[in-house]
């Protein structure tokens, strides 16, 4: 188990993990009774010889476990490294994570004390009651190549960088703050067709008046969903077009990106996670980690901007 000293200095430096002290102290307390539920309800489910609780303890206590799943998810340490660290087997460093990272996926993003986003109606509904304007773009993640033979091998091949991937839709406010990253989907799937997918069309031609800024990629939406998704102009003249009108485009082109810029922002804060720059573990987990990645970077950010308020 890792001494005391150690854990300290991993708890009092935000480069190593990525959140503050007082963060991680709120996480200890929500998400440790959660765990600890959980593992009994494993432990009863199952014909025992032995009360619970007996036998063997813990080499690796929870806010360890914690903090090895998220020095793996900031860094990408590898469970081996983990594993020398906390002075355990690698299994324990594996299964450790394995059952801290959905707990942590489950939390959602969150906006403020008491305020958490955990579905894309959700999103559409706050940004409708607060009279805010959201932005939506697409994120590619790096994966491991399916093995030859695998049935729909190529369908994680991205169209845009011809390489193995995954694709989430990121959704932010106005000021660059997440509010919700999508599950993982084959990066073959194209932004419209995804954000179609997870309902975005239906939940904005039935919900509130509120304005979507998007890229070119969801081109198309806009007239789907009564102008709530907002595009980048179309270009009226494809040949020989007047010097006024290209004067005209590139300043209604700028000003729209200008406005959704924000979004990209959003998307480095979450790309500095080493977890989400190249994943080298399985594609199934790629939705626990992205969205787990998104929980705590949004509480963070929740937290920073509380702060900010309070000076």
């Amino acid at each position: 188990m890792v001494k005391n000293r150690t854990r300290a200095a991993v708890l009092r430096s935000q480069q190593i993990t990525g959140l503050s002290a007082e963060v991680i102290a709120e996480l200890v307390a929500e998400v440790g009774p959660l765990w600890h539920e959980r593992h009994q309800a494993t432990l009863a489910s199952r014909p025992r010889q032995r009360a619970v609780g007996a036998g063997a303890k813990h080499k690796l206590v929870f806010v360890d476990r914690l903090l090895a799943t998220l020095v793996h998810l900031r860094h990408g340490a590898t469970h081996d490294v983990l594993a020398c660290w906390f002075d355990v087997d690698r299994s324990t460093i594996t299964r450790a994570i394995g059952e801290i990272r959905p707990l942590l996926a489950q939390r959602g993003c969150t906006i403020a004390p008491g305020l958490r986003l955990r579905t894309l109606a959700e999103v559409v509904a706050h940004l409708g009651e607060n009279e805010q304007t959201g932005i939506i773009d697409g994120t590619e993640i790096r994966v491991r190549r399916p093995a030859a033979g695998r049935k729909d091998r190529d369908k994680y091949i991205s169209g845009k960088n011809k390489q193995n991937a995954v694709k989430s839709m990121v959704f932010t406010d106005a000021a660059g703050r997440l509010l919700y990253c999508s599950p993982a989907e084959p990066a073959s799937c194209a932004d419209i067709t995804h954000a179609r997918e997870l309902g975005l069309v239906r939940l904005l031609a039935d919900g509130p008046a509120v304005e979507i800024l998007a890229d070119a990629g969801y081109q198309g939406l806009g007239a789907q969903t009564g102008g709530r998704v907002v595009t980048p102009p179309h270009r009226k003249f494809k040949k020989n077009a007047p010097d006024w009108y290209e004067e005209i485009h590139e300043q209604r082109r700028k000003a729209h990106s200008s406005r959704r810029i924000r979004v990209e922002h959003g998307i480095a804060h979450l790309k500095n996670w080493r977890a989400l720059t190249r994943h080298h573990g399985r594609r199934e987990q790629m939705s626990d980690v992205i969205q787990a990645v998104a929980a705590l970077l949004s509480h963070q950010q929740a937290a920073t901007f509380a702060i900010d308020e309070r000076v």
